[in-house]
């Protein structure tokens, strides 16, 4: 029997059963017979459907597409479906997704015969844990809270409502997810001066060249316009953005390079307390922008002009979650280093 033949709601249940929304639209091109079932169907919940098995769970996507500082952020936020939300839903899913390949090389680092890809549904819980870390941080990590007021009882109580949604093991999942992501911007966003001093030795065994580590954390002065326009947003999650475009590869060879123009010294982000300070400062970036950041912010000049455009409340003023996450658990009676410890063992977190 040819594609042509078969019955519309056949057709209909195969479009069903996609796992993906890049699934549905290429059985819709398929033929046309196909394409005009698709069409004269309801697309958006096929697709809806298609992208929920993708990159669920969309209800907490959703939360992110959708919030704003006239409401709450502990509030679920229902609202009706529409392509436009659908589109931010999936830019935002795609970012989700591409921590699943970086997860399993970070939590078992040191553990090399238990590194494993992760299941169905592990990468589930996986999704689940970054949409709520990211939710968090486009709530709290923004200009209305600035150092001072961070440590204010009504402020702590207005982050930990968001926490009260979610329960203690699925606290365990974000804590652990959120390890995972200190984890890389320690190492590879804003490496330390003894983990660039390791890389180069270990890329150059041959060179004595001291490396000229500077001391000082120098912003430069805000980027213009002109760059402006490749930089990450919140609004635009795209793996092929890039600050210059064209540059990226070549920066990421220059990063361990000696160059007259170029000392590789200069990309160590200090050591000991500076350094503990800075990522304290960076861990406010949602996932979204971490994961930007790593894929196309190789070099120490690109990321501290990314970190200009986030205003003066972002520097000098680490993140807030950890704080909130003590205070939820000591309501419940928990420990929060007992919660760490039984991540670390793999009792507790996305994989337990």
């Amino acid at each position: 029997m040819q594609f042509k033949d078969l019955a519309n709601e056949l057709v209909l249940h195969i479009f069903h059963s996609c796992t993906s929304v890049e699934d549905v639209l290429s059985l819709a091109s398929t033929c046309r017979h196909f394409r005009t079932v698709f069409g004269a169907s309801q697309r958006l919940p096929i697709l809806y459907q298609a992208a929920e098995a993708e990159y669920g769970p969309l209800t907490e996507a959703i939360q992110i597409a959708t919030h704003n500082a006239s409401q709450p952020a502990h509030i679920v936020r229902k609202v009706p479906l529409s392509f436009a939300l659908l589109k931010q839903v999936l830019k935002i899913g795609a970012a989700a997704k591409r921590w699943e390949n970086i997860y399993p090389s970070k939590k078992w680092k040191d553990k090399f015969e238990d590194r494993r890809l992760l299941t169905t549904e592990e990468c589930y819980r996986l999704r689940r844990a970054i949409y709520r870390l990211w939710l968090y941080s486009k709530a709290f990590h923004n200009a209305r809270y600035t150092r001072l007021t961070r440590t204010h009882k009504h402020v702590v109580l207005e982050r930990a409502e968001l926490l009260h949604n979610w329960t203690t093991p699925e606290l365990a999942e974000v804590e652990d997810v959120r390890a995972v992501i200190r984890d890389v911007l320690r190492h590879q966003i804003c490496p330390s001066n003894g983990t660039i001093q390791r890389k180069f030795r270990k890329r150059h065994p041959e060179s004595d060249q001291q490396l000229l580590f500077n001391i000082h954390l120098n912003y430069p002065p805000p980027a213009s316009a002109a760059f402006q326009q490749h930089y990450y947003t919140t609004h635009q999650i795209s793996s092929s953005a890039k600050f210059f475009p064209g540059d990226v590869k070549s920066a990421y060879s220059l990063k361990y390079t000696s160059t007259p123009h170029h000392e590789p010294g200069g990309e160590g982000w200090g050591d000991d307390i500076p350094h503990y300070y800075i990522i304290e400062d960076m861990a406010k970036l949602d996932p979204g922008q971490i994961i930007w950041l790593k894929e196309n912010a190789p070099l120490k000049g690109m990321v501290e002009c990314f970190v200009n455009e986030m205003g003066d409340f972002f520097k000098n003023n680490g993140e807030t979650f950890g704080q909130t996450l003590e205070w939820v658990l000591q309501e419940r009676g928990e420990d929060a280093e007992e919660m760490r410890n039984a991540i670390m063992e793999e009792v507790a977190g996305v994989t337990c």
